[in-house]
C-alpha cells in the first residue's frame, strides 16, 4: 500500500489492514463461485475440461477486483471512525 494517497495527500501509513480482508474475500469468494460451479454442472454439465478453462480466470479476476474493494474498505472504515487517532 502507498504511504500517502496520491489524490489528496492522506498519509496512510498508519492503517493497517491486515489480513481481514483476504479472509473475508477467500470466503466469501469461495461460497459464491462454488455454489456457482456445481449450479452450472448440474444445469448444463459441461465436460470436465471446460470447468479448468472457465474457473481459474472467473476466480483469479474477480479475487483480484474483490480484494482491492475490501482493503479500500477497511482504510476507508478506519480513516471514517478515526481510528489512526488512537494509534500512538
Amino acid at each position: 500500500m502507498a504511504d500517502t494517497c496520491a489524490s489528496c495527500g492522506l498519509d496512510l501509513k498508519s492503517h493497517e489492514e491486515g489480513d481481514g480482508p483476504a479472509v473475508l474475500v477467500i470466503l466469501l469468494l469461495g461460497f459464491l463461485l462454488v455454489t456457482l460451479a456445481l449450479w452450472v454442472d448440474a444445469a448444463f454439465s459441461p465436460p470436465w475440461w471446460v470447468h479448468l478453462i472457465v474457473w481459474p480466470p472467473v476466480v483469479g479476476l474477480s479475487g483480484l477486483w474483490m480484494l482491492r474493494v475490501a482493503k479500500a474498505t477497511l482504510i476507508a472504515m478506519q480513516f471514517r471512525h478515526r481510528r489512526h487517532d488512537f494509534d500512538a
